[in-house]
């Protein structure tokens, strides 16, 4: 007996301690991730509400509720529960009420609530859901945006089915040249126009008309009379698709004055504190692929107009006002998103950085922030260990302060990998190119590992130092993983961005073998033992890799475009594609079409390789997949589909497919792993 015992004893152990060993992140953990988006600071800058997302695994999709915490971080509650999407929060004028939207019921519906007694108010029966909800100055009116429907298209009259017969569903006609959108599917007829609603609730009553679009964010004049918003009003606007300007609209009278005139998007208006200037965004258009949006101001009838970022050499997005009428903007700078602030002369201060840390799957830059009137900056925080988090800092730019910690009862307990990050000179022209190199938890100087080049979209996009579950998981797996900004990145300038415009994939290719041929010699990757993926435009380098070497042992090329002259004219933008993408059409130039296309070098791939693609992708439809997977098996080199059903571009929505992509990728460089004796990991 007492042998038995003491057998047990040993087993029970011995198994306590290996699963204390393995504390490698699991794929299910990405079932318990949690991440915090859209802090919205109170007026006085004593709270911030924020969307608290995370997973829900019965239904497999992404929840968020709403959280309340201080600004000193010493209370955090919820102020919604339940497995609906609460989202879209706003605080009124006085700091009192807030009013945001719930799916509690159905359909999205507009709510306020009153934050004294927690009593709350749906304020209309909306059929179609709202956006962009925009507080009048006194708080009496909520301003939004809401699709109105019109009548579809019809041609033929069909005669009538006799009775009890069942014919074939009718006819769909099409006659718009942007009828299907990437993750909304095919589009119903009608438009986005601007509501207001008093607070107290009531009928929503629609102030603007004609067949254009409202859309973006709103904003209400100090009168409490007018609205400024951005919109693109030309007769040809399906074939204009970026040039919107600034319109001012007077409720009552719904009359109508367009504010600024200049060909290119100028959009996102915020009114000054003191009612007397509009702050916001745009461009020359230059039909460029990349070009950087400007920060401008002017008066509120549109005159004076003032460029404030002229010397900076970036973006801007998210501008915002505090009390004492400084604004406050964001912009990627390399891999890292800043906060500055600037006098109306054009003076900037940087504020903080680190903001991000919302792209849920790979380490893309995003994030937002709010701004109270004294100057309390509320922003998304991200790091190498954890998703968003909030964070504030005062707008001088004192050291900033993480309240919120969502993610320490599942993290703390797993091994992560280190980044770290890397810098090398381009062998087509000598830039430089940064990239950052994530080694497996257990990582040994004293081993050789399998590598992973993972590419990012965009491709006017970027990478950064910000925590990723795909990339965590990979090293968890055993692999080293390398991931990087080549040229045409944003964050960089224009120069650096604009280096692929009418060229794309370009020079990519050379920056992307720099990096590899950097980490090879460093002397702890197997060069027999070299993978490569990437999805969208990652997906096209990575075909395109594929097409110029044979160093790899195996590829996976998610939702890739294969094809330029299919894939513009398929795609769900095709007048922005080919007009900003491409010099002619691909009728009067298609030998560049072609040239660029990875489907040109697919007579030189022996690469095997994996295409995976979301089946209701309109992005990079999936034609462009079956064209690459037909191309690879008639040319006798192993290669498999996934599809992931259902899936848009956006694959890992729901939290299960992006299990799946981590999994399939995975389990294809595991075919391939010719030295089993290279440090690896466990598939789970």
């Amino acid at each position: 007996m007492h042998k038995i015992l003491a057998v047990l004893f040993v087993l029970i152990s011995t198994f306590a301690l290996a699963d204390k060993a393995d504390n490698s992140l699991k794929m299910l953990d990405v079932f318990e991730m949690e991440l915090a988006t859209d802090p919205q600071i109170s007026p006085d800058g004593k709270n911030i509400i924020y969307m608290r997302n995370f997973m829900d695994i019965m239904a497999d999709k992404r929840r968020s509720n709403l959280w309340q915490v201080s600004a000193d971080g010493k209370q955090h509650r919820p102020l919604t529960s339940g497995m609906a999407n609460d989202f879209s929060p706003c605080y009124s004028p006085d700091g009192k009420r807030i009013a945001y939207q719930s799916t509690r019921n159905g359909k999205p519906q507009i709510f306020i609530r009153w934050l004294d007694t927690h009593r709350e108010l749906q304020v209309a029966q909306l059929q179609f859901g709202a956006s962009n909800l925009a507080w009048s100055n006194d708080g009496k009116w909520l301003a939004f945006s809401q699709f109105v429907p019109s009548k579809p298209t019809s041609l033929a009259t069909m005669p009538k089915a006799p009775e009890g017969a069942k014919w074939a569903d009718a006819s769909k006609i099409i006659d718009k040249v942007t009828y299907r959108a990437d993750g909304a599917g095919y589009l119903k007829p009608g438009f986005n126009h601007l509501f207001v609603v008093t607070t107290d609730g009531g009928t929503p009553r629609q102030v603007t008309d004609g067949d254009f679009h409202h859309r973006g964010n709103i904003a209400w004049t100090s009168d409490n009379n007018n609205l400024i918003f951005s919109a693109n009003r030309r007769d040809d606007w399906t074939l204009e698709p970026l040039d919107s300007s600034l319109y001012k609209l007077d409720i009552h009278s719904k009359n109508l004055t367009q504010l600024t005139k200049s060909y290119g998007p100028e959009s996102n208006p915020i009114i000054s504190p003191n009612g007397k200037l509009i702050a916001y965004t745009g461009f020359k258009d230059k039909h460029q692929g990349y070009q950087l949006t400007d920060l401008y101001i002017m008066k509120v009838d549109g005159s004076d107009v003032k460029l404030l970022t002229k010397s900076l050499d970036r973006s801007v997005k998210n501008i915002k006002w505090s009390g004492n009428n400084k604004l406050y903007f964001q912009y990627d700078d390399g891999g890292d998103t800043k906060i500055v602030r600037t006098d109306l002369k054009g003076k900037r201060k940087t504020v903080t950085q680190n903001v991000g840390g919302t792209a849920f799957g790979r380490p893309y830059s995003g994030g937002s922030f709010t701004v109270s009137r004294s100057g309390v900056v509320a922003f998304t925080h991200t790091s190498k260990k954890d998703l968003a988090q909030v964070a504030t800092v005062s707008g001088t730019g004192n050291k900033s302060k993480l309240l919120t910690d969502l993610n320490s009862d599942l993290l703390e307990h797993r091994s992560l990998a280190k980044i770290e990050e890397i810098n090398v000179k381009s062998s087509h022209d000598d830039w430089n190119i940064q990239g950052w190199l994530a080694k497996p938890a257990n990582f040994d100087p004293s081993k050789k590992y399998p590598l992973i080049l993972e590419i990012h979209g965009g491709p006017f996009a970027n990478y950064g130092e910000r925590f990723s579950p795909e990339v965590q998981l990979y090293a968890a797996a055993g692999y080293m993983v390398l991931y990087a900004n080549p040229r045409g990145s944003t964050g960089y300038g224009l120069k650096f961005g604009n280096a692929i415009h009418h060229a794309y994939p370009g020079y990519d290719y050379d920056d992307l073998m720099s990096l590899v041929d950097s980490v090879v010699v460093a002397g702890n990757v197997d060069q027999k033992q070299l993978f490569v993926t990437g999805g969208s435009g990652g997906g096209v380098l990575t075909s395109w890799i594929v097409g110029k070497t044979d160093r790899f042992a195996a590829a996976v090329v998610a939702k890739p475009v294969i094809n330029w002259t299919s894939f513009v004219l398929t795609a769900d933008g095709a007048p922005y594609f080919t007009k900003y993408w491409f010099d002619k059409m691909p009728w009067e130039d298609n030998q560049t079409y072609w040239k660029r296309s990875p489907l040109s070098l697919v007579g030189k791939v022996n690469t095997p390789t994996m295409l995976l693609t979301g089946e209701a992708d309109y992005r990079t439809p999936i034609s462009e997949t079956e064209q690459y997977y037909q191309a690879l098996k008639l040319r006798g080199i192993d290669s498999v589909m996934v599809r992931i059903p259902n899936a848009s571009h956006g694959i890992t929505k729901r939290p299960s497919n992006l299990i799946a992509k981590v999994s399939n990728i995975l389990a294809w460089f595991e075919k391939y792993r010719t030295n089993k004796n290279t440090e690896r990991g466990e598939l789970k």
